[in-house]
């Protein structure tokens, strides 16, 4: 979810469904803000006056099973995340408790300090990877297939997008077979519950509470048992924004002097840290093509340039010399051309919000 909208609705402007829900407790006359749309197809409304959101998930019926279940569990482990007063679960309807507006992208627009706030972040994935029945939870695994898969992502839209006429499947066979044998080092690890878009859009400040309950989860139904390391470099190397020069690793010094210690040393955490940041932003690459190219949704574009850098820097970080020589071969100036791709797809991309 994003921002909400300045116009006030009622239960006559929602589906027939969630109109009953909201009758059924007790909220049928009241007025509802709508929430302006992401890249999902749930729906958010504010119930003015109450501290209460509405969740419409209907198209997602698994997804909302699990956020019921992952918001129950996180809360359970001394975390923040939007408790469930009421549901109706065959309709993917949901009374969620409000956290507010004050997102991490909100209050960095305000100019509240930003090493604070991303160091209260990483004291929350390390309350997570402390916590003995953190990945007790049924989720799946984040396995090489689930990585693989997501990599095809970056084959079968970035890829043909920078080369047309490219041989697609040819080149995910091949591109799946380097990372393959690239992410060996991290396929196997289940060690955590991974929140998967751990970001400044999917954290709030609540001022109202300690510790590292004072950063509010969010959008976290798509989460896996994975690897510590994935939503802590999800948090560092942002699409949508770049860290004040040397805060990356200044965070990465919190995070390793106060990590499990079955992670290894702190040359292992970073070497998969680097890795899964390979892994992510090719996947991010994809995905903001096939936004703009499927979905007409173009402003994600506005992104590109900086998830491309970032890209290319991890893939010299972790070393992946045999995946960026491919990368140089089988689609020539791919740099030069993804750099203005923003521009091609999207001549009139402005600023955008994810």
């Amino acid at each position: 979810m994003t921002q909400t909208t300045s116009k006030f609705l009622g239960a006559g402007n929602l589906r027939t469904a969630a109109a009953a829900f909201l009758g059924s407790n007790g909220l049928g006359s009241a007025r509802l803000e709508a929430f302006t749309a992401d890249a999902s197809t749930r729906s958010y409304y504010r119930v003015v006056g109450r501290d209460l959101l509405l969740m419409d998930d209907q198209f997602d019926l698994p997804g909302f099973a699990a956020f019921i279940m992952i918001s129950s569990h996180l809360n359970g482990l001394g975390l923040s995340a939007p408790r469930v007063w009421h549901a109706e679960h065959e309709e993917g309807l949901a009374l969620l408790e409000d956290f507010g507006d004050a997102t991490y992208a909100t209050c960095l627009a305000r100019g509240l300090d930003e090493k604070a706030l991303y160091e209260l972040a990483v004291d929350a994935l390390l309350k997570l990877h402390h916590a003995p029945k953190g990945r007790q939870i049924d989720r799946p695994a984040y396995d090489m297939q689930v990585y693989l898969d997501e990599l095809s992502t970056f084959s079968h839209w970035f890829a043909p997008a920078v080369a047309p006429g490219l041989d697609t499947e040819a080149f995910d066979v091949a591109f799946r077979a380097l990372w393959e044998t690239a992410l060996t080092p991290v396929a196997g690890r289940h060690e955590t519950l991974v929140l998967r878009d751990f970001h400044v859009d999917n954290l709030m400040l609540l001022s109202d509470r300690t510790d590292a309950a004072r950063c509010g989860l969010l959008d976290f139904q798509d989460a896996l048992r994975g690897p510590c390391e994935y939503d802590l470099l999800s948090l560092l190397q942002d699409a949508r924004r770049d860290l004040m020069p040397g805060l990356e690793e200044q965070l990465l010094d919190q995070y390793c002097a106060d990590a499990p210690e079955w992670l290894g040393h702190d040359a292992d955490i970073r070497a998969r840290y680097h890795l899964l940041a390979a892994q992510r932003h090719a996947r991010i690459l994809g995905v903001f093509v096939r936004l703009c190219r499927r979905d007409a949704k173009p402003r994600y574009l506005a992104f590109m340039p900086r998830v491309l850098s970032q890209f290319r820097t991890a893939l010299h970080a972790a070393q992946l010399t045999e995946i960026s020589s491919f990368l140089d071969e089988a689609l020539p100036d791919w740099v030069q051309v993804a750099g203005t791709l923003h521009e091609i797809l999207s001549p009139k991309t402005g600023p955008a919000n994810v």
